[in-house]
Formats: structure tokens, sequence, C-alpha cells
């Protein structure tokens, strides 16, 4: 029996011992390291491990930072605050361009060394942009349903889609030496650097590539540095992780992580009191308490760079009218959500920004108010007659969703708008361009401390909301390739204010409900520190059984 199976049937006060079970590849031989089971509700949307395709909270659990990695990394123990990654240093060239120094002897998973070579090929056409250009500026389509992966290494339309997002003056990277690379900007950018450690932007192996004998081949099993490779990836089951040790970071503390789909709370939080589970995942607010009556447990998270959105699709008749967004979000009592369905653990923040912006955030700034007067009076002005809005839902994709959507209903209702809930089973039913598409949920991050970052990134002319044909905004589109090629940070500022302004009040696109916060349960006997983000860090440091 391994030392951590020990240890948690002493520890944990509320399973018996005769049900607390690890997965049977807990023991191997001659290392005596534990592994864990994870319950989440989803592992990956797009049922693939490619970081340009699942651009998603519960991607980014399973990404990071077991398996991939970028040149500059997040400080995920802290505040997320940049730290070196595979890189070791970075400096500006000018405006335009920066040289890194990549960390040596660093090594895949497949033991290939970390060089230069993979860095280029990493942001080459090949694997990120394919046939898309540097500064075009034009909206570049998106799903309209996942696509699944041609038999060749044709990239799907999302890849280059989402690469254009994160990088959409990216000209070239070039190989100084074996250990430096320069990123060239076809514009001035100061975010660059927050650019290298977003999400997105993360290594991979360029002979894994080379080797896959298909898109999907290598999407399901990708070769990058992180801490656990890939064993196994089952679509809408499992995800299996094993120790990679020579990993530079140090040899990691577990034999192998499970991540397991087990889509309803309840079930999750029994395997875990059972011991079924190390880890239960997107534990709702409202369930913290039970668990912790058991003084063998404990639930730990918070608010996280992450906010929960009502979204729009302004193509929708009842819908093309602004006035009628504005109605739907002056009717929403955010801080009721907030006291009844999140125990007052999260709060309603000051729209689609952070602090975390510093001298970026608009700190006098507000969501629109709360006023059910006015968001009649702004569909009367409309000339609303109470013909049906149909409202896309999954079911409790993210916390609380299903609670939360049945509350925004409602009090949408008592203003005179007629929304209609329909369930759908995934994010390609969500998004599929229809007439019934008019309202849904989702949420917004701040990759790094910019708001070209989250706002230009979700809404801007390559942001996804665009790219699938939902909204979009001709004086925001201009304003946001300001944002994203100014030197000038006062002038930055009030165009994102501005942008602000048009988003949020004069044209929605979005309404901002509330700030997001993930909780996770476990046995208070594991010693493990939870992210202020949706990533579960596993490397040495951060587990001990």
């Amino acid at each position: 029996m391994s030392k951590f199976t020990r240890r948690t049937i002493l520890k944990t006060g509320g399973a018996a011992a005769g049900t607390l079970l690890l997965p049977r590849f807990a023991v191997a031989q001659g290392d005596n390291r534990p592994s864990v089971t994870i319950a989440v509700q989803k592992v990956t949307n797009a049922n693939v491990l490619d970081v340009l395709r699942e651009q998603s909270n519960v991607g980014e659990r399973v990404f990071f930072s077991s398996i991939w990695e970028g040149l500059i990394s997040k400080n995920w123990r802290g505040n997320l605050e940049a730290v070196p990654g595979l890189a070791t240093e970075w400096r500006r060239i000018d405006d335009q361009t920066v040289e890194v120094k990549l960390r040596q002897g660093v090594k895949f998973h497949n033991g290939d060394e970390l060089t230069a070579e993979d860095v280029v090929f990493t942001f080459s056409r090949e694997r990120m942009f394919g046939e898309t250009e540097a500064k075009s500026r034009s909206t570049i389509q998106a799903f309209e349903k996942i696509p699944t992966p041609r038999p060749g290494k044709e990239l799907p339309p999302d890849v280059p889609a989402v690469a254009r997002r994160i990088w959409p003056d990216l000209v070239r990277v070039d190989a100084v030496d074996k250990y430096t690379v320069r990123f060239y900007n076809a514009t001035p950018d100061v975010t660059i650097e927050g650019r290298l450690s977003r999400y997105g932007s993360d290594i991979m192996n360029r002979r894994a590539w080379d080797e896959s004998a298909s898109y999907l081949d290598w999407a399901r099993k990708p070769v990058t540095t992180g801490p656990y490779r890939v064993v196994e990836l089952k679509p809408d089951v499992s995800l299996t992780l094993e120790a990679h040790d020579e990993y530079w970071g140090g040899r990691p503390p577990l034999k192998r992580i499970r991540f397991l789909e087990v889509p309803e709370v309840a079930s999750r939080i029994n395997g875990l009191l059972s011991g079924e589970y190390q880890f239960a995942c997107d534990i709702p607010p409202d369930q913290i308490a039970g668990i912790e009556k058991n003084a063998a447990f404990e639930v730990q998270g918070g608010t996280i760079l992450n906010h929960r959105l009502t979204v729009f699709d302004k193509n929708h008749a009842q819908l093309a009218n602004p006035l009628v967004r504005r109605a739907f979000t002056h009717a929403i009592d955010r801080q009721a959500i907030v006291d009844s369905l999140w125990a007052g653990r999260t709060r309603v923040p000051k729209g689609l920004q952070w602090e975390f912006y510093g001298d970026m955030f608009n700190a006098d700034w507000s969501v629109p108010a709360y006023d059910p007067k006015l968001a009649q009076d702004l569909l009367k002005q409309a000339n609303y007659k109470g013909d049906p809005i149909p409202y896309r839902l999954l079911n409790n994709y993210y916390t609380n969703q299903v609670a939360t959507a049945q509350v925004l209903v409602e009090m949408w209702k008592s203003v005179g708008l007629n929304v209609q809930i329909e369930t759908k089973e995934n994010w390609s039913q969500i998004m599929e361009r229809a007439p019934t598409r008019a309202v849904r949920d989702w949420s917004n991050s701040a990759a790094f401390n910019d708001p070209v970052s989250s706002l230009v990134a979700q809404h801007g002319p390559n942001g996804q909301q665009q790219q699938i044909g939902e909204w979009t905004n001709v004086e925001l589109n201009k304003l946001s390739e300001f944002l994203e090629t100014s030197t000038d940070r006062p002038a930055r500022k009030k165009a994102f204010r501005r942008m602000l302004e048009i988003a949020e009040r004069e044209d929605p696109a979005y309404t901002v409900l509330h700030q997001n916060a993930t909780f996770t349960a476990k046995p208070k006997s594991i010693k493990w520190k939870a992210s202020p983000a949706f990533a579960m860090d596993f490397r040495a440091g951060n587990f001990e059984a």
C-alpha cells in the first residue's frame, strides 16, 4: 500500500477504509509516488489537447501547469504575475521586436532538448497561422461547429483563427542561435511579452509533429515540456498523465494523474467522500459547508481572473435594436445573484476589467445599474411586443449555470422580456448560427495584465464573438487596432474606456454578471494549494501526501 493510501485511510475520518479506492495504477514497480484521480465536470470541449483549439476554462485546468508551458510563465502559486518559464530572460530590441533566451537543458517528453528550432516551428504557418496574414485586420471565420480534423496535417479552421486572435500582427520568429529567438511584429506592440505568457503561446516539439500521422493523432497526444506527459485521452471520459521525470523544474511528486469526467456535482462530492476521487472540482458554494462538516475534508479556492457573462447575438430579430439588449443589462440584480447563489464568495466587478491591469484599470467604471423601470422604458422605446427570445443553455458547464439562468429569466420576465431557455448538449449547438441563436452564457479571462487580453481578444475583430458572426461594431474594431498598436498609455486607456462604453452600454455585446470563482474539494491530508485560476499545479513543492 502506498504512503498516500495509508495516510489517507488514517486521516480521512468520514471515509471507511474499505471504500477508499485509489486507481489500480497507483503503485508502479520501484516507484512509491502516489497517483490521484480528479473528478471534473468536463475534461476538454473539443476532445483534443491542442492549446489553440481548447481555449476554455476546462482546458486551462488540465493543461497548466501539467502539460503545456510557455516561454514566459505565470506564478500559479502567487498572483499570476509573469515569471521565467522556458525562457530565462527577454529584452526589447525595439517597439516591434523582442529577443528571448531559452532555458538550456529542457527536455521534451520524447527526450529531445528544447531548442530555438522548436520555438520557431511553434509559431510557424504550418503549426499556427496557416494562410492568414499579419496586420490584415479582417475577421477570420472560426468554427460554427467544432470541426473534425482532416486526415492529414491541415489545420482545423479554428486554429489559425485563434492564432491571429492571440498574435494579430506577428510576422515571424527567427532563431538567432540554438538558444535565442527573436519575435518580429508588423506593428508596435507594448503587449508582446504578455502575449508570450498567455494561453496558446505554449511550446511544442517539432519532431513529434513531423512524426504524427495526422493532426488528430498529434492533438490527442502532444509532446511538450511539462511535468506530466499524456498517456491517454479518452474523449468525453478521461485524461491520464504520467510523470515526466526529466522535467527541468524537478521530479514530479505524482506518479500519475487521471482527470475523470463526472458531470453531476453530487457524484463528484460522493466520490470524494468515499475515497474514489482525491479531488473534486467545480464545487458550488452552497455545497462547501456540507463537505467541510467532515473534519477530514476542506474546500480551497476563490475568485479568479475570469468574469461570467451573458452574451448577445445582435443578428437575432428581437436583439437587433440595442435598446432591447440594454434592457437585458438593466434588468439584472447582480448582487442578488452573488448573495443568493454564491454565498457572497465572489463580487460584482467594474465591468470587463480587473485591477490586475494596473494603470489601464478604470476604477470609476461600473456595470449597468439594476433599474427595472429603465429596462421597461427601453423596451417601450424599442417597441418590443413580447416575442420570444431564445436562451441557449448548457447543463452546469459553469458552476451554478442552470440556477443562474433560471434567476435571470425571472428577472428579465419581470420587466417584460420573454426569454425561453433552450437546453443544449455541447458548445457546437450553443454556437451554431441559426435564427434561434440570441442569448447565451460565456466567460472572459484576463490572460495577461492588459485589456487586449480580454475585451479585444474575445470581442474585438478576431475575438470569437465576431468570428462566429454574433456581433460587430465598426468603432470598437478601430479602437481595438489602436489599443493593440499604440505605445501611448494614456491614449490607450482612453480608447479602452470608450470600448467599454460601446460594448457594455451603447451597443451591448455582452453584460458582466459577476467575477467568477472556482472551488476544489480534497482531503486535508493532501498538502496542496489551489491557484487563483482554473489551473491545477501538481509540480514539485505544491503536493505532499
